[in-house]
């Protein structure tokens, strides 16, 4: 059994974009525009405009107002499209539901949409041309590449089907002649194509979901997921319970985190590349 270490791989990409950076003859600049207080998103922007400084890149983050309009947010988005100081664009997910989220993701240029969210990057993913691909599931593929896991005939369990994880992954897996199951909430019977995938991929947000009994013998498992308990971040995976089970499996924190950090710079570095 072999743990994915995300925090390594995550820190060997960045380093390496590091590098690039300090050859250009520019400053990076990426803008995140945070509406309201959700306290989880407060977490992930301080650690992405940590790695800005760490990486010699302009973070600058525009807070606004609970009450913030979509017609405020769109006018915002317009403005940093136009600045050429600014070459990555992140709306922080989730917003307060006067705001359509969608909507939103398709004001920003393709070259600034860094998390891969619009039409137009989701519609280049699905017609395998270039553009930005969503942060987590490139992420994922990083780290299958990484370790050297051929994805070509494997069968693949996916547990989910949003624009942000699943339906992007879905895509990545299938340009790689995996064969891929798409399940979710409405799935029956979930543990039956579960028990007959070789690569589990669970992104449900339900602690200690995937247990043993759901896998087969040597089955690769990448956890996704994100809950609290009692404090402890945990996956979707029962992590203990499953070890015996599996060749391969993410930890939680420490595997897929890491990855989409790192995926949003490299994404940034692309913009201008």
């Amino acid at each position: 059994m072999e743990i994915f270490d995300g925090k390594k791989v995550s820190n060997e990409i960045l380093s390496e974009v590091k590098e690039k950076i300090d050859k250009l003859n520019k400053k990076l600049g990426l803008a995140i525009i945070w509406v309201g207080n959700n306290e989880a998103s407060h977490i992930y922007i301080k650690n992405k405009l940590k790695r800005c400084e760490e990486l010699g890149v302009k973070g600058n983050l525009y807070h606004l107002d609970e009450n913030t309009t979509e017609e405020e947010v769109i006018t915002l988005i317009e403005k940093l499209n136009n600045d050429n100081s600014i070459d990555g664009i992140i709306l922080q997910s989730p917003v307060p539901n006067q705001i359509d989220i969608i909507k939103c993701f398709n004001k920003i240029i393709p070259s600034k949409d860094i998390d891969g969210f619009s039409n137009i990057s989701l519609g280049n993913l699905l017609l395998d041309k270039p553009g930005h691909i969503s942060c987590t599931p490139k992420g994922v593929m990083k780290l299958l590449d990484y370790y050297h896991i051929n994805l070509d005939g494997k069968s693949v369990c996916l547990i989910n089907r949003s624009i942000i994880v699943g339906k992007p992954l879905f895509n990545l897996l299938i340009r790689r002649n995996a064969t891929v199951t798409m399940c979710h909430s409405h799935t029956k019977n979930l543990s039956e194509y579960t028990k007959n995938a070789d690569i589990v991929i669970s992104a449900v947000g339900k602690p200690k979901f995937i247990t043993k009994n759901m896998l087969k013998d040597g089955a690769i498992v990448i956890d996704v997921g994100i809950s609290r308990i009692d404090g402890k971040v945990v996956g979707d995976v029962d992590f203990d319970d499953v070890l015996d089970k599996v060749a391969y499996i993410t930890p939680v924190p420490g595997g897929v985190g890491p990855m989409t950090v790192a995926m949003i710079f490299e994404n940034l570095l692309e913009s201008i590349e």
